[in-house]
């Protein structure tokens, strides 16, 4: 909440003008084309077969309960469902309230960690809403949004609210845990737990009163662990053993310890202890392109105020563990995305604040200017080749009808980094976030036809409804489900034998296959082509498959 220096009409009125340009171009992208494979269409899927099957407690996905999430994002879609009906567009506007009340919460967490400095707060919702990966990502209907703002909550129970009360609101912290365990699991415990068990290190209270601070926090704890467990167990009866096995195992410890043999078969995205490092400047574009936002964080010096020790025990601790972590994702320190702009708007501030005469200098914005300059060089170089007969026929030639026309943004957006005067870092998160929505734009205007499961939905739809069995060669994410409002599962062909036997016991059916390549003779065969991402969507009768050792 707001404190007593910052009240409620001053605290709403500095959501302006930041809330509602993010908004608007959160909405605007959002809803610009159907929902995402495999990301979107994944959780749709799920949350769509829990509804169509009456299936409340336990996830299902093409017929068989889903071990690799937890049920509250579909629980709060279903919500939606229950009071505006059955649709993509309340999923859509709740990821859009998620994402806001991410920005809303990173504000608060400004505000208490740095209450004298109101600049931090001030700036930081713009920057955060800026970050092109965080943007992006956050259009997909997906778990971690929502798991980064049940972070931030519990975060802020922690911290100081500005109006003398230094104690940690511990109920609070309890629920917050306990609603980031029915999330995504426990993982929150990564992204909540280490600045707990780091407190005395920035909290003059847990300093003082360290056996409260670690009683109340592990009573916390075993509410949050209650809250997860009045789903899981009666969850686990009601999956059977082998989903009880997979939800208490194989998405918990399997994930962490797994190795890369497993990968596959655990979903554990494995990759090396030092992947990360190489994308933290994509993570934190165009932040990251700012040299003086490098130079801040490496001449942070004792004394450090607790707000700042507070967000290194945060950020840096989750960071390593993420990556000791065998599996993978650039999306898992998403929450800590919202600590490390914190951290680095208030080194920023520091810096500054020792160094006043650098507010008047060039701003150091060179990095981002020169690369909206070599993307308008680039998108207006894609047009001319491509119009001289260049990359035809390549995944991104479509993209040089439109290119031509993004073009002069990214010139003017050059000139809006690099013009020095006042609120320079608001003009850098404005530009970060409108390249991002040209990006964005270009992609629904001249790629998403290429990811548009729409049609070939409606076609195995209506395949089903006729009686007929559909398959899949390989393995299937659900991405028909949804969008189809299919009632049945889709059966997963593994190896081409598989998918001949199957073949010649249901000649009726239909059989999706992804190759990379298609012979133009080979489409007289098919019911439906479409090209897909790089290769090609292929639905076939099973007669053109049955004893083919590659499709026709």
């Amino acid at each position: 909440m707001p404190s007593s220096e910052t009240p409620r009409s001053d605290f709403v009125r500095s959501l302006w003008p930041w809330l509602p340009i993010w908004l608007l171009a959160a909405l605007t992208a959002i809803f610009a084309h159907g929902p995402m494979p495999l990301y979107s269409t994944r959780t749709l899927a799920v949350a769509w077969e829990m509804w169509d099957q009456h299936h409340w407690i336990v996830p299902y996905i093409n017929g068989a309960p889903y071990s690799e999430k937890v049920p509250l994002l579909f629980w709060l879609i279903h919500l939606g469902w229950a009071v505006f009906g059955v649709s993509d567009v309340w999923p859509r506007l709740l990821e859009v309230m998620i994402g806001g009340s991410e920005l809303v919460l990173a504000t608060l967490m400004a505000q208490r960690l740095f209450p004298a400095t109101p600049w931090i707060a001030r700036l930081v919702p713009w920057l955060l809403g800026s970050l092109s990966y965080a943007f992006l990502f956050g259009l997909q209907i997906m778990y971690d949004v929502l798991l980064a703002v049940w972070t931030l909550a519990a975060l802020l129970c922690l911290l100081p609210d500005g109006r003398g009360r230094e104690q940690p609101r511990w109920l609070y912290f309890g629920l917050c845990l306990g609603l980031g365990l029915l999330t995504k699991g426990p993982v929150i415990l990564l992204h909540a737990g280490l600045p707990w068990l780091l407190g005395p290190l920035w909290s003059d209270w847990a300093a003082r009163h360290r056996r409260r601070w670690y009683g109340a926090g592990l009573l916390s704890l075993l509410l949050a662990a209650g809250m997860l467990l009045a789903w899981a167990v009666p969850a686990g009866f009601s999956g059977g053993e082998a989903y009880r096995h997979k939800l208490f195992f194989t998405q918990t410890a399997g994930r962490v310890v797994g190795g890369m043999d497993q990968s596959h078969r655990l979903q554990s995205h494995s990759r090396p202890l030092w992947w990360y490092l190489p994308w933290l400047p994509l993570l934190l574009f165009p932040l990251s392109g700012l040299p003086r936002a490098w130079r801040a964080l490496a001449t942070l010096r004792r004394p450090l105020d607790a707000g700042i020790r507070f967000l290194l025990c945060w950020v840096l601790p989750a960071l390593l563990i993420f990556s000791l972590i065998r599996g993978k994702q650039l999306y898992y320190p998403l929450p800590e995305l919202a600590g490390a702009v914190i951290l680095i708007t208030a080194a920023l501030w520091r810096q500054q604040s020792q160094d006043p005469a650098r507010r008047t200098r060039w701003p150091d914005t060179w990095p981002l200017a020169l690369a909206s300059i070599a993307t308008a060089i680039g998108l207006a170089s894609l047009s001319l080749l491509v119009g001289h007969g260049r990359f035809q026929g390549s995944w991104y030639a479509p993209l040089a009808g439109e290119a031509i026309y993004a073009s002069p943004v990214f010139l003017a957006l050059a000139i809006l980094v690099a013009w020095p005067g006042h609120q320079r870092l608001q003009r850098v998160a404005l530009a970060g976030l409108a390249g991002t929505a040209t990006i964005y734009a270009l992609f629904n205007h001249s790629l998403w036809s290429k990811f548009d499961l729409q049609q070939a939905s409606q076609l195995i739809a209506q395949a089903q409804a006729r009686g007929q069995r559909v398959a899949q060669q390989g393995a299937y994410a659900g991405q028909f489900h949804f969008s189809g409002r299919l009632h049945q599962p889709i059966t997963e062909l593994e190896g081409q034998s598989a998918l001949q036997a199957f073949a010649r016991q249901h000649p009726d059916s239909l059989i999706v296959t992804y190759p990379g390549k298609l012979k133009a003779s080979s489409m007289r065969y098919a019911v439906f082509t479409q090209p897909f991402r790089g290769g090609w969507l292929v639905i076939w009768p099973a007669t053109a498959l049955e004893g083919a050792a590659t499709p026709p």
